[in-house]
């Protein structure tokens, strides 16, 4: 509880000394008959993995082809993220940075996409941070968009997209294990409910989390339940990161990798981010579409 406190406290400091930095571009932004400038902000939690990047470069081809008219931006949450990319020479922003740069531009109107599976603790402090900026008034009008995750629908496609991405030389007596990031925030309960539609179709396709519900010792006795002998492992995340190498795929004794097979069933490791997939892209920026149309 503590440490959520700090990083709360933490948060609104920097998005209120963004904001501050940022003042003297906000003034005189909204003038009658002032040109309306739109722009993107795409907004992950980030990665530092080289080969993470394609998953990356897949969400800003597809939003740059879909909006070809308006520019796209990033910002990558996680500080500790932006702080080892930042030793290796390149820059990435908080979005609190990242939006003061648009509001110093003189962007009227941003849509700022959340990338984000779920609407869990991330997406809810970049929450905080678009509503600073609306009271603030930096922009004539500032929207977020839905993770991917969200409403029924968008389950209703996050199935079918599992269903269409699962590598076709699997047999169907063989289970898929898709490892997802998991969270204390109650929105973790996304996983265990998209695992319950998924498997109306295919029984056999079991998704769970690292840090959350259900955790790699459920699926684990799930699949010895079903007397699974195979099963394909894949990430549950935009990116085939630290999470998918290490925790799902890693040699160490307590990788998914390693705990299944210990259980006596054979793992088939796909290190493929969901963000690799236009199935799982096309939901993300269909999201930017929403605020792109009150604009």
């Amino acid at each position: 509880m503590l440490k959520q406190l700090k990083h709360s406290v933490l948060l609104a400091l920097v998005c209120g000394l963004a904001l501050i930095c940022a003042g003297n571009a906000f003034a005189g932004h909204h003038g009658k008959g002032k040109e309306k400038k739109p722009g993107i902000l795409l907004v992950a939690f980030g990665s530092s993995e080289a080969s993470a990047q394609v998953s990356f470069e897949n969400i800003e081809n597809k939003t740059r082809t879909s909006y070809p008219d308006t520019p796209v931006f990033w910002a990558f949450t996680s500080h500790i993220i932006r702080h080892k990319l930042a030793r290796a020479g390149k820059k990435l922003d908080s979005p609190e940075v990242a939006l003061s740069k648009m509001a110093d531009q003189g962007f009227t109107h941003v849509a700022v996409q959340s990338l984000h599976s779920i609407g869990g603790a991330e997406y809810h402090d970049l929450r905080k941070t678009v509503g600073g900026f609306k009271s603030m008034g930096a922009f004539e009008k500032i929207i977020l968009g839905y993770p991917l995750m969200s409403t029924q629908a968008d389950m209703e496609r996050v199935k079918a997209a599992i269903l269409n991405t699962i590598p076709k030389e699997r047999k169907k007596n063989e289970a898929v294990v898709l490892m997802g990031h998991g969270t204390h925030h109650p929105a973790n309960a996304f996983y265990a409910a998209m695992m319950f539609q998924v498997q109306l179709t295919d029984p056999n396709v079991f998704i769970g989390t690292v840090e959350g519900y259900p955790d790699v010792k459920v699926i684990t006795a799930l699949l010895r339940e079903k007397k699974i002998k195979k099963t394909w492992l894949m990430p549950f995340m935009s990116v085939a990161g630290d999470h998918a190498k290490n925790d799902m795929a890693g040699d160490e004794e307590d990788s998914w990798k390693t705990i299944l097979t210990k259980a006596g069933i054979k793992c088939k490791v796909v290190l493929k981010g969901t963000a690799e997939y236009d199935d799982y892209v096309d939901i993300w920026v269909d999201h930017i579409g929403a605020p792109l149309s009150h604009f």
